[in-house]
């Protein structure tokens, strides 16, 4: 038996219960890991309330984890007990929900985590790089580019940041408030706006002399990710990844249409479904996580058993970075 966060019905943070359940034996081609941390996604927020569709009750939830393989299924060659490893995302939480003691999961959707970080860092770093790893994926981002990032004290928008300056570009965050301002330079934004105080594409445009960022990476959508499209600069890329503003979006033609402007939508699921793309991500990504050039700024740290306070902290949008559970 182990515990395993689990909802009974939808709704709050308040739904979420620490049950005790079997874990079952690895089948052909999966492992079984004695999880030491998972980190806390929006997406877990959606799939608890119900926006993700209806679940058979009692659901498990989450999408990421870290810990040691302890037993493995047929077939497994790549993977040994004791090793270090943590989840990719984008597999069904009913079925293989992380955030547990716990967990069976395929042994083709894991990485190996380095000696170098711990577990908490690695729980808190695949589901974050993987999202801003569209800005090389879609946005074919280049030494010199601008890029403005919106939401970016999230987890991705600070991996955004530290992904544009490890390819040589210059990271603009976008976040609501000035109080983040210094934390998000310190990640090593290269300058920072606050969209309560300012216009955000006339300060876009004043920061780039009026030519406009080339890549426009955004987790807002709706009105403020029409209004930005203006100081994208022609032949520029719009990836929309989020919805937190609005799941849909009046685009204005002329301004597109004038500029020659893509804006096409990304999933970071859609990248670790497919072997390659995953592969191409993990070979990129891996070494820079182990060397520390891409890691997680991790905002708090919760037990398990505070698992409840832990999703109240992911939507009070105060927080910097990530959000992590430890067991």
């Amino acid at each position: 038996m182990a515990r395993v966060v689990r909802f009974h019905a939808f709704g709050g943070a308040e739904v979420l219960s620490l049950d005790e359940a079997e874990v079952r034996d690895p089948g052909p081609g999966e492992v079984r890991i004695a999880v030491a941390a998972f980190g806390l996604n929006r997406v877990e927020a959606l799939f608890r309330s119900g926006a993700m569709g209806p679940v058979q009750f009692p659901s498990r939830i989450g999408y990421e984890a870290a810990g040691i393989v302890t037993a493995i299924g047929a077939g497994v060659s790549d993977w040994k007990v004791g090793d270090r490893v943590a989840t990719l995302y984008g597999l069904s939480m009913e079925d293989f929900g992380t955030h547990a003691e716990e967990i069976v999961y395929p042994a083709e959707m894991l990485v190996p985590v380095p000696q170098s970080q711990t577990f908490e860092e690695a729980a808190a770093s695949w589901m974050q790089c993987g999202t801003a790893w569209a800005l090389i994926a879609a946005g074919s981002i280049a030494p010199g580019d601008v890029v403005a990032i919106t939401a970016a004290s999230s987890s991705v928008g600070i991996a955004a940041i530290q992904l544009a300056n490890a390819c040589g570009a210059f990271p603009i965050a976008v976040t609501r408030g000035r109080e983040k301002a210094e934390a998000l330079l310190a990640a090593g934004a290269a300058h920072v706006i606050a969209s309560d105080e300012e216009d955000v594409a006339t300060r876009l445009l004043d920061l780039t002399g009026g030519q406009g960022v080339r890549i426009l990476f955004d987790a807002l959508g709706g009105a403020p990710l029409a209004a930005m499209i203006p100081a994208v600069a022609p032949g520029g890329i719009v990836i929309a990844y989020g919805m937190l503003a609005g799941y849909t979006v009046e685009l204005p033609l002329p301004a597109m249409m004038l500029a020659n402007l893509t804006v096409r939508g990304f999933s970071a699921d859609s990248i670790v479904r497919d072997a390659g793309a995953r592969a191409r991500m993990i070979d990129w990504l891996l070494p820079r996580l182990a060397s520390g050039s891409l890691g997680p700024l991790i905002d708090s740290i919760y037990p398990l058993e505070a698992i409840v306070e832990a999703h109240r902290r992911l939507e009070s949008n105060q927080q910097i970075g990530k959000i992590v559970v430890t067991i």
